[in-house]
């Protein structure tokens, strides 16, 4: 009979660790990419209201590809040494932040 209660109790417990349910949780990640249409143009057509801003503010520069969007904003592609990254400026030469 005591093995009886106790066999019962045993299945009883472990049923109610099947029973307990975790929480879940629903995570939805959205990236959104927010990114002008730059279209690659040639060198000699960045004005040179560009070309001179890059020579003052950064004189050892190497402009290595230059980009338009239709807003009129340039992208260029820069080597400083042995480090590339790229500029944003207006048409008139005046840096963009992005």
């Amino acid at each position: 009979m005591k093995n009886l209660f106790l066999s019962a109790a045993i299945i009883l417990g472990s049923l109610t660790s099947f029973a307990s349910t975790s929480p879940i949780s629903n995570s939805i990640i959205k990236t959104i990419s927010i990114q002008d249409e730059y279209t690659e143009v040639k060198l000699e057509e960045v004005p040179a209201a560009i070309t001179d801003a890059l020579k003052k503010a950064y004189p050892d520069a190497v402009l290595s590809k230059a980009y338009k969007n239709a807003k009129s904003e340039y992208k260029l592609d820069v080597a400083v040494g042995d480090k590339v990254g790229n500029l944003f400026a207006n048409a008139d030469g005046t840096w963009i932040k992005k």
